[in-house]
């Protein structure tokens, strides 16, 4: 019999897996999403968490903007110890712009969707593009109002039909050919459900210092559901009985895809109609703002998306460069730095005379 009495020791604890700046990815998540299940932006979501925190970025440096709509609920659920503001619809930009010039060191990430970049906010986004303000702007495109019952935004694609019937019979805002020929120095495009290749592209615009736009095709479950399925949002609500007034959200599976670069593929949405991605191949150069903008409209013409980075100069001055700001954030400087003297304002008085 054995007489050892040495004791069994305790497992040792499970080593946390952390960044580059010593972070564990849950500094990185936000509150809990309430968008409906399946949603292509939850997917855009996990992408951006799994991005900033490869990538390092200090969470506290970066400033989440929005405007209104389903995209603009997204900041939320991520990065929940960074700055942020939701601005009023279609004013994003110049919140971003003006944030970014009271403090240059900021890092601003936009989260938008289609109708409050492509419709009400065109104007901004115009500017926000030809000024290469040093930010990451994220449309989250689905085609449609999600927030107002699923109205066709600018971004539908033509010959495609609402719920009640109606047609959309007008050409679709193409947001990267409008970016690259307005002066964006990072513009790509990629599906929610291509995890690789959204994930590639969001740290390469982290990287970027300049207009990073990225056209995220994200469908949208609650206004592209199955017909005929018992779980449709039509079907419940032609069928319940209720007893108080309760909003159904379907469930569905995520969409996801992988395919190898040059390759087409078609992908089945929720209501079954089907969007044709063509993933750009390894010998495309995206420096050529021509072909770039010749590869849209060509694969346009044939019904498709063509996803991948599309169009980057890495050498062009950013609007803050520009501006030539100093390195203290303004917001920082003291009254006797920015207030002028009574004698520079008695020469500035006198040069105008």
């Amino acid at each position: 019999m054995s007489t050892d009495s040495t004791p069994t020791p305790a497992p040792a604890a499970p080593v946390k897996k952390v960044n580059r700046i010593q972070l564990e990815v849950q500094a990185y998540r936000g509150g809990k999403s309430t968008l409906c299940a399946g949603c292509g932006h939850n997917a855009i979501t996990e992408r951006i968490v799994e991005a900033f925190w490869d990538m390092g970025v200090d969470p506290q440096r970066v400033i989440k903007l929005s405007g209104i709509g389903c995209s603009s609920k997204s900041p939320a659920y991520f990065l929940g110890t960074s700055h942020g503001f939701n601005a009023v619809h279609g004013r994003m930009p110049p919140i971003a712009t003006g944030a970014l010039l009271a403090n240059k060191h900021l890092l601003p990430l936009g989260v938008s969707g289609d109708g409050d970049t492509g419709a009400i906010g065109a104007g901004h986004f115009v500017h926000m593009m030809r000024r290469n303000i040093p930010m990451i702007y994220i449309v989250e495109n689905n085609g449609c109002y999600g927030l107002t019952k699923g109205q066709l935004s600018p971004t539908a694609d033509l010959g495609s039909r609402l719920k009640n019937g109606v047609v959309n019979d007008l050409p679709p805002l193409d947001l990267c050919a409008l970016a690259i020929q307005l002066g964006a120095t990072f513009v790509a495009r990629s599906f929610s459900g291509d995890k690789k290749q959204l994930g590639s592209v969001l740290k390469a615009a982290i990287a970027h210092r300049g207009t990073a736009l990225l056209d995220v095709i994200s469908p949208c479950v609650t206004f592209n559901d199955h017909e005929g399925s018992t779980k449709s949002f039509s079907y419940v609500k032609d069928h319940d009985e209720p007893l108080g007034e309760i909003t159904f959200v379907p469930y569905f599976d995520d969409i996801t895809v992988d395919s190898a670069p040059g390759t087409t593929q078609e992908v089945a949405l929720h209501d079954g109609s089907r969007v044709i991605l063509k993933k750009l191949d390894d010998g495309y150069d995206p420096r050529n703002k021509m072909a770039a903008l010749t590869l849209l409209h060509d694969t346009a013409a044939r019904g498709e998306f063509a996803t991948g980075l599309l169009y980057i100069e890495p050498d062009r001055g950013s609007f803050i460069e520009l501006l030539n700001l100093v390195d203290t954030p303004l917001s920082m400087l003291g009254e006797e730095v920015t207030r002028p003297s009574r004698e520079v304002l008695a020469e500035i008085m006198d040069r105008l005379r």
